[in-house]
């Protein structure tokens, strides 16, 4: 007997025959639209969602999945995930941490760069016929921010460290003396300190707008910003005027708060690099959160427990 899952997220596509070898009835509803007529149809026999934190499961879609045992989180990211209505209907809710934290450290330093050495310009500029420099600041020995201190913020001070000989400071909900790295209190401070500021803090209300104008001002004219978490993290509006008034130099984002809607004053700017979400989405991140997804899946339905809980509503009941 296979168990039906409901498939909410696009990049898993290449992977569903291997979901369906193990023992999973896959209905696939990447869209809107999918998603929508998937709940109507089969929502009185869907056992487990797999989704991601910007996706998301609502609690009126959790109400009409009466049978739903499992949440799985493609990604380390479940803000969209309504845990309140996971834990009061006893679903077990998981994440993919670390297991694509690779691929996003290595994007976002693909956007420092970028947005650092105008590649994307430069690029046009060639295939427009044009050929004359253009200049942007070295990368190497300079100041590295980073917002959040996980396993991805501590992928991304790797490489700026040890690949760029970058100094690394950070600002983390709590210091990570072990990291080694110079710990600020709070994120203007680490701004004003910062040539090239990441960020790669969890999204939720908890963060919200942790990058506002006040800390885009400490930044500087001559500073950096990236954004590989989530958009809400980032004052959008904030950004805009920065960019627009060079208060900052320039930014790399792979989010943008409402995405997949981008305000056009944002796509207007020639110093801001922007790619779709992607920064997860390799070959090999995918082929690893997928894995863990399995094993998740797997443990749970094999009656063991799950290898990486965030929210375990079983055990909190009992």
């Amino acid at each position: 007997m296979t168990i039906p899952l409901l498939i909410l997220i696009d990049s898993v596509h290449d992977f569903l025959p291997a979901i369906q070898a193990r023992g999973f009835h896959a209905v696939y509803a990447p869209t809107a639209q999918a998603r929508k007529q998937a709940i109507q149809d089969h929502g009185h026999e869907i056992r487990i969602v797999l989704t991601r934190g910007a996706t998301g499961l609502r609690a009126d879609e959790m109400a009409a999945l009466p049978k739903l045992e499992l949440v799985c989180s493609l990604g380390v990211g479940y803000e969209n995930i309504d845990l309140a209505a996971a834990a009061s209907r006893g679903v077990i809710v998981t994440n993919g941490p670390g297991a694509n934290a690779v691929s996003v450290a290595d994007h976002a330093m693909a956007l420092l760069l970028g947005a650092a050495r105008h590649l994307p310009q430069a690029d046009a500029w060639v295939r427009q016929g044009h050929w004359s420099g253009f200049m942007g600041p070295q990368v190497t020995g300079k100041r590295l921010g980073i917002l959040g201190l996980g396993t991805i913020g501590l992928e991304i001070a790797k490489r700026g460290a040890n690949g760029f000989g970058m100094s690394v400071g950070y600002y983390n909900r709590r210091a990570r003396a072990e990291s080694g790295y110079t710990y600020f209190d709070n994120p203007r401070a680490l701004a004003a300190a910062s040539d090239f500021l990441v960020v790669a803090t969890p999204g939720g209300a908890g963060t919200r707008h942790l990058v506002d104008a006040g800390v885009l001002d400490a930044l500087g004219p001559d500073g950096y910003l990236v954004n590989i978490a989530r958009g809400s993290v980032v004052d959008t509006a904030a950004l805009i005027a920065a960019l627009a008034e060079k208060r900052i130099a320039g930014a790399g984002l792979d989010v943008v708060d409402g995405e997949p809607n981008v305000p056009d004053a944002l796509k207007q700017l020639d110093n801001v690099v922007l790619t779709p979400h992607s920064a997860g989405r390799s070959p090999e991140a995918v082929a690893a959160t997928v894995a863990l997804f399995l094993e998740n899946a797997t443990a749970h339905f094999g009656g063991k427990p799950v290898l990486t809980p965030v929210l375990d509503a079983q055990a909190e009941a009992a």
